[in-house]
Parts: structure tokens; sequence; C-alpha cells
């Protein structure tokens, strides 16, 4: 279910309280149907829920856990990266290295 980088994003965007579609569509800058797939995705697994306010449907997070979960999901990869770009530098100052010899 968080496979996919727009639904992530809509969860970011959601992070920072309720949003209407056109919000949303407007942040993401993608075609509406396509949105509207992803929405239902997080919608069926539970992940977010809608409510209508007129002719507007508003977008919100299901519960507190989601935030958690993207907060522990983003300092995990931050960490990953952080170690991937140390190797990296190493692997640079290695090969280096090899063609001043």
């Amino acid at each position: 279910m968080l496979g996919h980088p727009v639904r992530i994003r809509v969860l970011e965007l959601l992070q920072e309280g309720p949003k209407p579609v056109r919000e949303l569509l407007t942040a993401l800058e993608m075609e509406p149907s396509s949105l509207s797939q992803q929405l239902a995705v997080l919608r069926r697994s539970g992940i977010v829920v809608s409510a209508r306010d007129g002719s507007t449907v508003v977008y919100s997070l299901a519960g507190a856990d989601v935030a958690d979960l993207l907060r522990a999901a983003r300092r995990i990869l931050t960490e990953l990266l952080a170690g991937q770009q140390g190797l990296l530098a190493e692997l640079r100052q290695a090969e280096e290295g090899a063609r001043v010899m």
C-alpha cells in the first residue's frame, strides 16, 4: 500500500491537516483520475478518511498512528541514505587514490 510515491506524498501532505482534493491536485500536479485511484487505495486500506463539505471532498489521516509511521519511515530512510553517502564518499576517495598511484 505504501509502495507508491504518490500515496506517500499524499500522506505527507495530510500530516499538515485535512485537505480538499483540489489542494492535493495542485500540490501533486497530476491528473484527477490518477489521484482518485491513489486516494481510493488509501481509503480502502483505512489509512485516510474522506468527508464531504458541500461539493468538496476533504481527506484526512485516519489517525495519529499514520503520522507516527511516516515519521519513523522518514527517519529510517534518512539514516540509510546518510550511510550510503558515507560509503560513496569512501569509494570516491579510494578511486582517486588509485588514480594517483
